[in-house]
């Protein structure tokens, strides 16, 4: 496997990433792990490195609703507002007249099925021109914010008639909390964390300190500088889109789990029927497009393959990618460049993380598609 460690090697030492962990697995366990270069100043890179894992966080979001599901408390058809009747307060923005968002009432009810696939309506600030718009002229807070009151997002559409990435799955840990009656921090790390063994996992970074990484972005002339980017500290409510912190060998542990349909060393956390509905395709006939940037200083533009579309929790492929992954992949990422990817006909998981922005920047995708192709030329 030295092969996989010359790409992380060669990566590093030519500034396509500050620094970078990565691993694999099968559903039996670790088959490679490598990292290159400083996690931060005087501190190596190494298997334990502590990361911000952002959108990855959104995977155990949807897995703890589909819990409930499981459970017969929720379903997917279940109407957020009948759960959070605040769900009912937003309004579409069709634009402006001069400095007044126009709005007006969805034509559709949104599901938990909307929530965890992106087509509820809501779009973040990066991703929709309109939406930094309307919170400049509205002094509407970001959900970094960690406020309660930052998840009332505008929708850009009605539920249910186009993918668009937003605070989603933020809206799905609060209908967790509000089914169960527990904390989402609370209820994911007795349902899902300490069953599955991740003792990495965090949603305060207090007992990764020692391990953790620093952020970078890509400056003006190529080189990396330090940028503070992290999830709020004690926030108003956990938003399960981006509270999480974690390491490489944790979250492989969560995507074992997958591989292993629901469990992990005996530890059973989803039933056989709901693990295949997490995992199918939920959208309804939409697919995803094409993600254009409106901040490229925080993301470059995300293009996915024709006809991609998600499941009730990951972006899934539906096509075969010649020496990559299989039709059935299923895969997502944080904006600070964590990157997984879960191909159960391979019986294959792999992480590729470091903490760089822009996220998917060319020189960083490279690097991604570079380990992934000699991750397969290995099997």
């Amino acid at each position: 496997m030295t092969n996989l460690q010359t790409v992380l090697d060669d990566a590093t030492a030519a500034q396509d990433v500050p620094f970078v962990v990565a691993m694999t697995a099968n559903s039996d366990g670790t088959t490679f792990s490598g990292a290159a270069g400083d996690a931060r100043d005087g501190l190596k890179a190494t298997e334990d490195t502590a990361f911000r894992i952002f959108s990855m966080t959104k995977a155990i979001g949807s897995l703890a609703a589909m819990i409930l599901i499981d459970r017969g408390k929720i379903s997917m058809e279940t109407q957020v507002a009948e759960v959070l009747p605040a769900w009912n307060d937003l309004k579409v923005l069709e634009g402006f007249d001069g400095d007044t968002p126009i709005l007006r009432a969805p034509k559709t009810q949104a599901t938990l099925r909307h929530l965890a696939t992106h087509t509820s309506g809501m779009e973040y600030e990066f991703w929709n021109p309109d939406v930094p718009k309307y919170m400049e002229l509205t002094g509407h807070p970001t959900v970094l914010s960690g406020l309660k009151s930052s998840l009332m997002y505008p929708l850009t559409t009605d539920p249910g008639t186009r993918w668009g990435y937003g605070p989603s799955i933020d809206w799905l840990g609060q209908v967790v909390e509000a089914v169960d009656g527990r904390r989402i921090d609370a209820f994911c790390q007795e349902e899902i964390l300490d069953p599955l063994g991740m003792t990495d996992t965090a949603f305060e970074p207090d007992k990764l300190l020692d391990r953790l990484s620093s952020v970078s972005m890509r400056g003006e002339d190529g080189g990396f500088g330090p940028v503070n980017l992290a999830p709020p500290p004690n926030p108003e409510f956990y938003g399960m889109g981006h509270a999480l912190y974690s390491t490489a060998p944790d979250y492989l542990r969560f995507l074992r789990m997958v591989l292993n349909r629901g469990q992990l060393d005996g530890n059973r956390v989803l039933s056989d029927a709901a693990f295949d509905e997490m995992i199918a395709d939920q959208m309804n006939g939409v697919t995803l497009q094409k993600m254009h940037s409106v901040a490229p200083a925080v993301s470059a533009d995300v293009e996915m393959p024709e006809g991609t579309t998600h499941s009730f929790g990951f972006v899934r492929n539906e096509v075969d990618l010649p020496g990559m992954r299989s039709a059935g992949a299923l895969s997502w990422a944080g904006v600070c460049n964590t990157h997984y990817w879960i191909d159960p006909s391979k019986d294959l998981a792999a992480v590729i993380m470091t903490q760089s922005l822009p996220f998917l920047e060319p020189r960083f995708q490279k690097t991604y598609q570079t380990y992934e192709q000699a991750v397969y030329a290995g099997l």
